[in-house]
């Protein structure tokens, strides 16, 4: 599996075609970003999405708010071993590297720990809230957050069951890109305070369907870096009293990040306490 997994990472970003790669990322709007359709080979994808672990047991994180619907999975040594490997490929000082040349951002570090990332999954009725990312690693504190790579792993998705990625001006007047989560597409993009993303409207996939992703955050260090959390916000069409929920909601998450790096919470203590607030307030 590692040769296959080598071979086509590889020919994403070969010596002749990095630069070409490198124009379109760095010129795509709303924010640098770049979308393959064919990240892996096609059967590695294939096996990575039958792999895929079923939700439901205690490795998973809860992360159900007003904002967000999902859960994660961010122990590596809980993560099934094709999909284990294909992450240590991506951490990995070779592709870190190639990640480099790509986004124009010299001196990418990989977060071995995956805090926030690592395997995603959300079923019917899951969403997440536009925003833009937290900006520094919690447990980190000059690990500046520069990259995001998001792989889809969903065989058989039906469009209409919604979950594309929505990349919004940063205005967060309109969504200028949406890309559907099909098997085997990434998408790989900077954050920043206003590169706003998500999938706002809940899944309508059928019952024991879910939207899997592996979703891996890449930093630079830098000696004084601005903390601040998750930034959701509402869109234009949000009812006012949605907007102010989703504002609500995003303090809590705030206030809640401070004490995670302060005193080391995990995310599965946080997002409890998220979770009772939110159903406070239904």
């Amino acid at each position: 599996m590692n040769e296959l997994m080598e071979a086509r990472i590889e020919l994403g970003f070969e010596t002749d075609s990095i630069e070409s790669l490198a124009a379109r990322y760095r010129s795509a709007k709303p924010f640098p970003h770049i979308h393959l359709e064919s990240f892996l080979d096609p059967e590695l994808a294939r096996e990575l999405a039958q792999e895929f672990p079923r939700t439901g047991t205690a490795a998973w994180t809860q992360y159900k708010h007003y904002n967000e619907n999902k859960q994660g999975l961010t122990k590596r040594e809980q993560v099934p071993n094709g999909l284990g490997r294909l992450i240590d490929e991506l951490n990995g000082p070779e592709f870190t590297a190639s990640l480099s040349r790509l986004t124009g951002i010299p001196n990418l570090i990989a977060d071995p720990s995956l805090e926030g990332g690592g395997l995603h999954q959300s079923g019917p009725t899951g969403f997440l809230n536009i925003h833009a990312d937290f900006t520094v690693h919690h447990h980190h504190p000059h690990w500046r957050r520069r990259v995001n790579l998001i792989l889809y792993l969903n065989e058989g998705w039906q469009e209409n069951w919604g979950g594309a990625i929505e990349l919004w001006d940063r205005g967060m007047t309109h969504c200028v890109v949406k890309i559907a989560p099909l098997l085997n597409h990434a998408v790989i993009f900077s954050t920043d305070e206003d590169s706003y993303h998500g999938f706002p409207d809940g899944l309508t996939c059928p019952e024991g369907v879910t939207r899997k992703s592996v979703a891996l955050y890449y930093y630079t260090e830098e000696m004084v870096v601005s903390a601040r959390s998750t930034n959701y916000r509402a869109r234009p069409a949000d009812a006012r009293s949605k907007a102010a929920l989703i504002w609500a909601d995003k303090q809590a998450v705030s206030a809640y990040s401070k004490l995670k790096r302060k005193l080391g919470l995990s995310d599965n203590f946080a997002s409890s306490l998220l979770a009772l607030i939110s159903r406070s307030k239904e």
